[in-house]
């Protein structure tokens, strides 16, 4: 390996964009491993499957009432989850393209699902400021645990090994350690809109409606990190790490991707960036294994495949 000399470049040639989706697209998902293709769920109800190279639409999952606010995907592929206006949860078969099961119990609209690293559980957390842990090994359709220590809508939330980490419009992130028994509440101050933790868990990356994106100690939270310049205000706008986590990546309601240098938050050339999709870009999200790609989606109805040149 060559030493590194800093961040890789972002990833800014569009490679395709993927429009099929009639209205917003809220989110898109990588499928896992060396992900060559993409899953989005979007205002008009609808789950797409896109081929990320060629941009080709492969399948249109439709059983949503509602629009589609959060996929996410198993690591083997074969099934994913997804959730919005519905107040249930949707579980696919990619294969046959057909829900397996719906699991209801929340009281308001889902934002987000997560599954945990085997698929054997999912995690839910509603606008009715709950999340609600579901075993998909019981015959059972009950939540197996619900945590209610969130004030207001829960928007965000990740799943690791032995924690689960949530962020609330109330302005705080929770971390429960789910071995211990502990729960440790940082309380950021903004509504929350996206929280994801380093590889080690030993930092997470913050969205908030203030224009911020904060990396946090996890064991202390300390602000370690502020990144500005983007406008997020009013809407979620998913905040991700590049390629080793050497940089931070957040699209904002301008249509702009931005990204910083982890290390001195200093924003990357160009600066500011061009303006890339017509409205508010919803999620971005880093390739799992490639350096030079990644995706957005927008409320512009499409999704966009970047790519660093060759």
């Amino acid at each position: 390996m060559a030493p590194s000399r800093g961040p890789q470049p972002l990833a800014r040639n569009l490679h395709v964009s993927l429009t099929g989706h009639k209205g917003a697209v809220n989110v898109a998902r990588y499928s896992k491993g060396t992900a060559k293709y993409v899953l989005s769920g979007g205002q008009d109800r609808t789950v797409r499957l896109w081929n990320a190279g060629s941009g080709a639409e492969i399948k249109t999952f439709a059983a949503h009432g509602y629009e589609v606010l959060s996929i996410t995907v198993s690591q083997d592929n074969s099934k994913f989850a997804s959730s919005g206006g519905d107040r249930s949860i949707f579980l696919w078969d990619v294969s046959t393209g057909v829900t397996t099961r719906r699991l209801a119990g929340h009281m308001g609209k889902i934002n987000v699902v997560e599954f945990n690293e085997d698929a054997s559980v999912v995690a839910s957390g509603s606008f009715d400021a709950t999340v609600r842990l579901w075993d998909l090994r019981a015959q059972s359709r009950q939540a197996i645990q619900t945590l209610e220590e969130a004030h207001d809508a829960v928007q965000t939330l990740f799943v690791g090994s032995s924690y689960i980490i949530t962020g609330s419009v109330d302005g705080h992130v929770r971390t429960y350690d789910l071995r211990m028994g502990e729960l440790r509440s940082d309380f950021i101050g903004h509504p929350v809109t996206s929280v994801l933790p380093t590889q080690d868990a030993q930092t997470y990356l913050v969205a908030t409606l203030d224009n911020h994106v904060r990396l946090m100690d996890c064991s202390t939270g300390k602000l370690l990190n502020d990144f500005t310049g983007h406008v997020n205000e009013a809407y979620r706008c998913r905040a991700c790490f590049g390629h080793g986590e050497a940089t931070v990546i957040c699209g904002d309601e301008n249509g702009q991707i931005w990204a910083w240098d982890l290390v001195d938050a200093k924003i990357l050339q160009p600066n500011p960036p061009p303006r890339v999709h017509q409205k508010l870009i919803t999620w971005t999200e880093h390739h799992p294994t490639e350096a030079g790609e990644m995706i957005t989606s927008s409320a512009d109805g499409t999704v966009k495949v970047w790519r660093v040149p060759e």
